[in-house]
């Protein structure tokens, strides 16, 4: 199968790109490195398979980039594109609807002119708002605009199955997480802090819980619900563990060997208190069922910045000239 992938170079979108191939299948990336986190952070998310025989990558934007040659010959699309984040959100929603919103249209456009006979949304459980607890009939009530714009999308999308029957499936990833997670993010904050031995700052009381996702459950369930899963259908996608924000930080320190130092800071607006997601839809319909525990996956995650953390210092280590200037060689 030809598949192509939005979001590529990003977190998740890199690690399907990567089991896609895996799995035999041919892929064509796109992102277009949108001003979020720095560009040299993707790219190396691609290091592993650019040369691969089957991976091609195009630098496009859906916003704006011509889709019709991207999308040629294309048997189904995954959409892991977004802006992401919530704090942003509330000051650039501009951008914020029109990366998960506008271009998205451009997408479905695109991709119903193709003929692609299968497509699947990534979406977040931020739709649910400040509490997302239990199966998809809960209500959804976002309580930030990335929430809001991520919401737009599934009902564009919906929109889209019920006047053409267009081929779309909508999954709602919980707190995503493991290696090359995003570096805004809080685990990757908090790992970073610890390693480098400076504080880590909580908003709120750290009681705050999650349904935390390692990304090869995530992939797992994207690819399943690629082949089996009901068009028209949203599913849950969450990780079957449930942990504070407290236990999650011990768990870390851990892992890391270390002691942290937690300073508390006021909660910030549009945050969720606590996500559990019920996946047994997911698991009824293709078969999902979570494999890696938070401990694991945490533990996994900080080797992985363990080591981008000595690869960091290892480029920074040039022997200087008493005036300061590099010497080469």
């Amino acid at each position: 199968m030809r598949i192509l992938v939005t979001g590529a170079a990003g977190f998740i979108g890199s690690h399907l790109c990567e089991q896609l191939l895996a799995e035999g299948h041919e892929v064509l990336g796109i992102d277009s490195f949108v001003d979020y986190y720095p560009r040299h952070v993707k790219e190396a998310n691609l290091r592993a398979i650019g040369d691969h025989p089957h991976f091609a990558f195009a630098e496009l934007d859906l916003r704006t980039s011509p889709l019709d040659e991207a999308l040629d010959g294309v048997d189904a699309v995954v959409n892991e594109a977004a802006m992401a984040g919530l704090m942003r959100s509330w000051s650039d929603l501009e951008t914020y609807m029109g990366c998960n919103v506008l271009g998205l249209e451009r997408l479905i456009t695109a991709a119903a002119s193709a003929g692609v006979t299968r497509f699947v949304q990534a979406s977040t459980s931020s739709v649910y708002g400040r509490e997302a607890v239990g199966d998809e009939s809960q209500p959804v009530s976002p309580v930030s605009p990335y929430g809001v714009s991520k919401l737009a999308a599934e009902h564009l999308l919906l929109a889209h199955v019920e006047a053409s029957g267009f081929p779309a499936i909508i999954l709602r990833y919980f707190s995503v997480y493991g290696p090359r997670q995003r570096p805004e993010m809080a685990y990757h904050l908090f790992i970073d802090a610890m390693l480098r031995g400076e504080p880590i700052t909580v908003y709120g009381d750290g009681l705050q819980s999650r349904s935390n996702t390692y990304v090869a459950d995530c992939v797992r369930a994207t690819i399943d619900a690629l082949g089996k899963a009901k068009v028209g259908e949203i599913f849950n996608v969450g990780g079957g563990e449930e942990i504070t924000l407290r236990r999650a930080i011990e768990l870390i320190a851990d892992a890391a060997g270390t002691t942290p130092s937690i300073r508390y800071a006021e909660a910030r607006p549009g945050d969720q208190l606590r996500t559990w997601a019920s996946t047994e839809k997911a698991r009824a319909e293709f078969g999902y069922r979570p494999t890696v525990s938070a401990a694991t996956g945490l533990r996994a995650q900080v080797q992985w910045q363990s080591e981008l953390l000595a690869r960091e210092g290892a480029k920074g280590r040039v022997r200087r000239r008493s005036d300061g200037s590099p010497i080469q060689g």
